[in-house]
């Protein structure tokens, strides 16, 4: 079993579509996947179809409540994927967990019962929080979305000095599995500046696969959707599935 964060503070930066979308390449993979949504904003769990009025327990109740974790875990339609949901609830767990014991190891310790799926993925917040925190001290490895947009290494900076802190503090084994160029549009000068400087500044830790500004990707979600199943044969398919298959390749060279 393998735990990857996929965080960026800054917001719409294709963060959410990248956990919809990776866990629905990975599950149609044949690897039984596990999508945790650490984000009050509850998106990843509407992009899988689900409605969070619906929910009997979430991420809320599995941190705040210490309700384990098969009980919050419901399957969903799509091949190979089960889902941790989030409700508007999650917001109030910022605060609510400020005084608890191990507050930073909550989700880490709720998790590790949960050995029957080969990938977690986890979508994070967007913000360094309490939330964010749980998901790096759980993960083995973390994925960075960058957009190919002004300010794109906004912020990245302040992430990596957080990555450090939870490394000598919380969690030393923490390693960065790869930073993912989006909304990339090969036409413009803007998409090559941006890679290019993104390449110049991490190097091998930049995936070779860049998902591409689509239109289909970001009609997917309203259709409650993973893009694999709403255009098989989009350019944003292709790209995540690509992506997916780079990324198990990279995992697995290191023995996960």
């Amino acid at each position: 079993m393998k735990l990857i964060a996929i965080a960026n503070q800054k917001g719409g930066v294709g963060k959410t579509s990248t956990c919809v979308n990776l866990s629905a390449a990975l599950g149609l993979m044949k690897y039984k996947t596990l999508l945790v949504d650490m984000d009050p904003q509850g998106n990843s769990t509407s992009g899988l179809g689900v409605e969070r009025h619906k929910l009997a327990a979430s991420t809320y109740e599995l941190l705040v409540d210490g309700t384990k974790a098969e009980e919050c875990i419901i399957p969903t339609q799509w091949q190979g994927v089960s889902l941790l949901p989030a409700t508007i609830d999650l917001a109030g767990a910022e605060i609510e967990l400020v005084s608890a014991m191990s507050r930073e190891n909550r989700l880490k310790k709720m998790l590790s019962s949960s050995n029957q799926f080969d990938y977690i993925i986890i979508d994070c917040p967007p913000s360094l929080g309490l939330l964010t925190l749980n998901s790096l001290v759980a993960a083995d490895s973390l994925i960075i979305p960058i957009q190919c947009e002004y300010y794109a290494l906004e912020g990245v900076s302040q992430l990596m000095n957080t990555i450090e802190l939870v490394r000598s503090n919380l969690n030393a084994t923490l390693e960065i599995s790869g930073l993912l160029l989006t909304m990339f549009d090969s036409r413009t000068r803007l998409s090559r500046d941006v890679a290019g400087e993104v390449q110049a500044r991490f190097g091998e830790h930049v995936y070779k696969t860049a998902i591409p500004r689509n239109v289909r990707v970001s009609e997917a979600p309203s259709h409650g959707m993973p893009i694999q199943y709403y255009d098989p044969s989009s350019p944003g398919t292709i790209a995540y599935n690509n992506f997916a298959k780079e990324a198990v390749k990279r995992w697995q060279s290191k023995g996960d």
